[in-house]
């Protein structure tokens, strides 16, 4: 099992930012990728940011060159630093990781509680 705890979201003005962490515990050694969800009212799950264990990102276009995600491996924590605000991106963020069990090559998907991010125009 893998536990992940957010943290860092709130109100914020448009031009504003804001910095998400994501604590993760339990059976972290297989994680593969650790990622970024948002989900805005009457929208669906869309996909922020990916971070791997080699350290390779990607972002959605609508953000990139605004957000960056990054990781400190001696906290189990993965970050996403978000400048320029828009109003568009308010939504509920969610952590997401990917594990890879070793001994099956098993693919599970864990989730945190999410984080509410408002932007104000």
């Amino acid at each position: 099992q893998v536990h992940l705890v957010e943290s860092g979201g709130g109100l914020v003005q448009a031009g504003g930012s804001l910095r998400l962490s994501c604590a993760a515990s339990g059976s972290i050694f297989d994680i593969v990728t650790m990622s970024w969800y948002r989900q805005a009212p009457g929208n669906k799950v869309e996909l922020v940011a990916t971070i791997t264990d080699t350290n390779h990102t990607n972002y959605r276009d609508s953000v990139t060159g605004r957000f960056t995600i990054s990781r400190d491996n001696a906290r189990n924590t993965v970050y996403l630093q978000m400048n320029s605000l828009k109003p568009e991106d308010t939504a509920v963020y969610y952590c997401n990781a990917k594990r890879v069990v070793v001994t099956t090559g098993d693919e599970l998907d864990y989730w945190g509680q999410g984080t509410q991010v408002t932007v104000s125009s």
